[in-house]
């Protein structure tokens, strides 16, 4: 946004895992408009799906925890995604809010007193930040967490399920590379990043003591053993 404010002239190519109509990006996903697009994400929309991943490794688990930033203006679509999905799946849907590194500490504080049996994390650049936290709290409490993306499994989390964000980012590269050889950006359609990957880590599944069934691992992109 401050971008946008500077210039009206230069090509801007963004990234973004919410809405970029609703966020005031480009006036529509098809014809931005203007002299700014880019590629967006689902990460959102990715709030059931992971709770579903969780039922299927944690059947019995009564108490999901969410893990949102509720400064991201996509964490209140998340949370009602993460409701409606619990329901289906007869759990109870704990949402803790975190925007600083204590709030992360609090909110595993709680998780603690409620039983928590599991944990989604939400799609936030913030909470992507403190991955190193986010994993070793998860780790100390012995809590079986999805992640949005990747780089949490690497770094030690359970399992994760989103928008492969190295694509993401490729597809970014390929509008700057049109732009720079003459197209406008007003004519690039806002790009939707459709490339999903699921990660888990077995490692992890060990120390947790958790069995991971062979039908969720064997659908599984990538398997860190």
């Amino acid at each position: 946004m401050a971008a946008m404010a500077a210039t009206k002239t230069i090509p801007i190519v963004f990234t973004t895992g919410g809405d970029a109509v609703q966020q005031g990006y480009v006036a529509s996903l098809n014809r931005p408009g203007g002299n700014v697009t880019g590629v967006s994400w689902f990460g959102n929309l990715m709030a059931g799906k992971g709770l579903g991943l969780l039922h299927e490794l944690l059947p019995n688990a009564a108490v999901i925890a969410m893990l949102l930033n509720p400064r991201l203006p996509e964490s209140a679509r998340m949370q009602s995604e993460g409701h409606e999905a619990a329901r289906k799946l007869g759990q109870q849907l704990l949402v803790l809010n975190a925007s600083s590194a204590s709030e992360i500490d609090a909110a595993f504080a709680t998780m603690r007193e409620r039983h928590a049996g599991a944990l989604v994390v939400g799609a936030d650049p913030f909470l992507s930040s403190r991955s190193q936290q986010i994993v070793a709290l998860a780790a100390r409490d012995a809590i079986p967490t999805l992640y949005t993306n990747r780089e949490f499994v690497e770094e030690g989390g359970l399992m994760s399920y989103g928008n492969d964000t190295a694509d993401g980012y490729r597809r970014a590269g390929v509008y700057v590379g049109r732009i720079l050889n003459g197209a406008s950006p007003a004519d690039l359609p806002v790009d939707q990043a459709t490339k999903f990957e699921f990660v888990i880590n077995l490692k992890t599944a060990k120390k947790l003591g958790v069995d991971v069934p062979p039908g969720l691992s064997a659908r599984a992109d990538d398997v860190i053993e």
